[in-house]
């Protein structure tokens, strides 16, 4: 089964939406981002929800010891590292490091563990862009590794990725927002269904 991660969550009822929706994992961002949220206000999101998906983290060229921190506390699944960080970084939680696909190439992966994510590179954006790229240059990667696809995602366009590429995994944020964040409950929803009537059909 292709897993759906819905990032960006900024409040109980997106969380719910997602988790409602079918969500395998959301994610929250503890890294400079409009989404960005306190470990207290993840934590409070996640105790509330009475099915509990994996919860990722999302981080930026944060320490070792805060990652580490924050992942205890708010009991993270994994951590998404966006930002330079080495292979080997510990963080006290397994670790899903994001490749920026620049200029159609996609960086080595083989010093990272699975899963790893690909995504757009932005000149002015370290975490998410919301921005597409050529998906087809992840289908090297498919084929060995289980990997992400991420970057512009959004109900439209997810199903052709599924059914063209059978990744391990997809992304979403801006994607399905109402405004940054909000989340738009249709939009997250028909994501997800798009997702799953795409992986029926292949």
């Amino acid at each position: 089964m292709i897993r759906v991660k819905i990032c960006g969550i900024c409040d109980l009822d997106a969380a719910r939406t997602a988790v409602e929706a079918g969500a395998d994992l959301i994610g929250f961002h503890f890294c400079t981002s409009d989404r960005r949220v306190q470990p207290e206000e993840a934590k409070a999101i996640v105790d509330e929800l009475s099915v509990r998906p994996k919860i990722v983290g999302v981080f930026i060229d944060e320490s070792a010891d805060e990652v580490r921190r924050i992942a205890e506390y708010v009991d993270l699944d994994l951590l998404q590292l966006h930002g330079s960080e080495r292979p080997g970084f510990d963080g006290g939680r397994p670790v899903m490091k994001v490749l920026k696909v620049r200029d159609g190439r996609v960086p080595a992966a083989d010093d990272w563990p699975d899963p790893i994510m690909l995504d757009s590179w932005s000149a002015d954006q370290r975490g998410g862009t919301g921005r597409t790229w050529e998906w087809e240059l992840a289908r090297p990667l498919l084929a060995s590794r289980r990997v992400f696809i991420a970057g512009g995602l959004e109900p439209g366009n997810v199903g052709k990725v599924v059914s063209e590429l059978r990744p391990y995994g997809v992304d979403v944020s801006s994607g399905v927002e109402a405004r940054p964040r909000v989340k738009d409950p249709d939009k997250l929803r028909a994501f997800v269904l798009a997702v799953r009537r795409a992986e029926a059909l292949v």
